[in-house]
């Protein structure tokens, strides 16, 4: 047998409500659904706008069913006071999932893990096997693909990003972005990008703009898609995203293999409704596959 792929590329209208993500600790829990994100890679990193005390678990949970399909243990590392919010970063220290039936679960994981080892590209260069089947398990909740405009003198830049998202109870947005990217000290200066919710029929697109993470751009007219000003701070984002936001970049944190960035809103243009790009685990696909739900892949 051949191991599921570990990512599921699928269209899914924002904001998606297929899973709920639920902190638990002390016989207390909360819905961090659209509080919680992932901070690094390495170590693998959550952050959230709760302390959920030294080693809370995250929970995720499928919206229709109630069935747990997988389980974070995290590990207090540290917090990020910032403008009146607290922010709070976990380490993961284990996890689990129960999307496919044991003895399938822990043979598929074998032969992930098997490949991984082989393999030096993408996560698996930067990551060892068993962070990233606990970054799949994060991934149950499908994470948007967005593409970030950097607009400097001297510097433009738009890439493809899905570490991101919002930390709700402190209004604050954030972006986990490697910090070998070409545009890191770049936005770091600036404080300020504009931010393009991707339409799923532009894959291709979106995925061939991930060169730029290591080169900028020439010319914004290189782009193979018309632009459009956004509202406030007029960096060129994509006419045809169904939403822009531009963010107000208020701290940069070093984070191992990432600069996890903290910002605010500043605009937020929803354009048109649409089916959104985003990723998901691959044994989630395949358990919804089974129960006749799977997502639409692209």
């Amino acid at each position: 047998m051949r191991p599921l792929p570990q990512w599921s590329t699928i269209a899914v209208a924002p904001p998606q409500q297929d899973v709920t993500a639920s902190l638990r600790w002390n016989h207390q829990s909360a819905d961090v659904t659209t509080d919680h994100t992932v901070a690094s890679l390495k170590p693998l990193s959550i952050a959230t706008s709760l302390d959920a005390g030294d080693t809370p678990t995250l929970e995720y949970t499928d919206s229709a069913t109630g069935k747990v399909l997988g389980v974070l243990y995290l590990a207090k590392a540290t917090s990020i006071a910032i403008e009146g919010a607290c922010i709070t970063v976990y380490h993961v220290s284990g996890s689990e999932h129960r999307c496919l039936p044991w003895p399938r679960r822990s043979w598929n994981q074998w032969l992930q893990n098997r490949v991984m080892r082989k393999s030096n590209t993408s996560h698996h260069a930067l990551m060892d096997p068993d962070s990233v089947q606990q970054l799949m398990i994060a991934y149950l909740c499908p994470r948007p693909v967005i593409l970030v405009s950097v607009d400097a003198r001297g510097h433009r830049n738009m890439f493809p990003m899905d570490l991101i998202g919002p930390l709700q109870r402190s209004a604050l947005f954030s972006l986990a972005l490697r910090n070998t990217n070409v545009s890191e000290p770049v936005m770091r200066d600036a404080c300020k990008v504009a931010l393009s919710s991707m339409p799923a029929s532009m894959k291709g697109t979106v995925y061939k703009l991930a060169e730029h993470h290591k080169q900028a751009l020439d010319d914004w007219t290189a782009l193979p898609f018309p632009t459009r000003p956004s509202q406030a701070f007029g960096i060129p984002a994509v006419a045809a995203a169904l939403r822009i936001r531009e963010l107000s970049i208020v701290h940069a944190h070093d984070m191992g293999s990432h600069t996890f960035f903290l910002g605010r809103m500043a605009s937020d243009e929803d354009l048109t409704e649409g089916a959104q790009l985003h990723h998901t685990a691959g044994f989630h696909q395949a358990y919804r596959r089974q129960r006749n739900a799977a997502f639409e892949e692209v």
